[in-house]
């Protein structure tokens, strides 16, 4: 019984360790676009999707609306998108790229290989690692 409470038997500890330093390696590409890794994430989305609703974003980016409101709140304040209300349905917030959020995309284009490049594993091992992360979360 002891055992169960050792950190170096936890799976949550390398998780949490490996998702910490992975964001710390995307910092500094980040921070030459002037976005955080929350941002990035959210634009990702919409370079694939163009628009979504803040509810759309929250199911694919796992974020609750009361944490993804001030992010996007920041991101319209950069430029980088547009929030605007449905005109079906007024509780419903769409979200969108502007032209700045599209021509951005040109700009992180080199980031996915830089942290590939960075990492201490082969692009084999961390194909493997995110198909057992997509199966832990139900994916």
């Amino acid at each position: 019984m002891e055992n169960l409470l050792k950190l170096e038997d936890q799976i949550c500890f390398p998780a949490y360790a490996f998702s910490r330093n992975l964001t710390n390696l995307y910092r500094p590409l980040l921070a030459q676009l002037d976005i955080t890794y929350p941002q990035y994430l959210v634009l990702m989305v919409l370079w694939e999707h163009r628009e979504q609703t803040v509810n759309q974003l929250g199911e694919k980016l796992y974020l609750d609306t009361g944490t993804l409101t001030p992010l996007l709140k920041r991101l319209e304040q950069k430029g980088l998108v547009n929030r605007t209300r449905s005109k079906q349905d007024e509780r419903i917030v769409m979200i969108s790229l502007t032209a700045s959020g599209i021509k951005l995309k040109e700009s992180a284009k080199h980031i996915p290989m830089e942290l590939i490049r960075c990492s201490n594993i082969s692009l084999d091992e961390l194909s493997q690692l995110k198909v057992l992360l997509n199966k832990a979360l139900g994916k």
